[in-house]
């Protein structure tokens, strides 16, 4: 159970209100009717236990992984063929054309989603090693 102010929820949701394009600000809480209680602007403002409690409810919603390396691409038939390590273990997977399926959310933040909907996402390409940024380069 949930309160805020005066009233109690049960059920609340904790969505991004822009996770493609803001996914780190705007973050809404929802009633079991996914009627809006209310939004926070900037997470960061939250306290520490309460931050922690949005990070939590927020990756699991959203089941993105997080590129931290990228061991190889291989393309064959307009298909590419990604083994990478992400935050959630080594992954393989397919993107079926990756000019489709890559989309840039910023000057240096990517988003890939394979042939299964799946995202993967390099939060600032920059923070990966020279060879994986190589790989991505070549691949995209």
């Amino acid at each position: 159970m949930t309160i805020l102010g005066d009233r109690s929820y049960r059920k609340v949701q904790v969505v991004r209100a822009a996770p493609l394009s803001d996914p780190d600000h705007y973050i809404s809480f929802l009633d079991e009717n996914g009627d809006e209680i209310c939004m926070v602007r900037d997470p960061a403002d939250l306290d520490p236990a309460s931050r922690q409690v949005v990070r939590e409810e927020l990756s699991r919603r959203y089941m993105t992984a997080a590129v931290q390396r990228v061991y190889s691409v291989r393309n064959e038939l307009g298909a590419s063929y990604f083994d990478v390590q992400t935050d959630r273990g080594r992954r393989e997977f397919v993107v079926q054309n990756a000019e489709d399926s890559a989309r840039w959310l910023g000057e240096r933040r990517l988003l890939l989603v394979d042939a299964d909907g799946n995202r993967f996402e390099i939060p600032d390409l920059d923070a990966l090693d020279k060879r994986s940024v190589k790989l991505l380069e070549l691949a995209i």
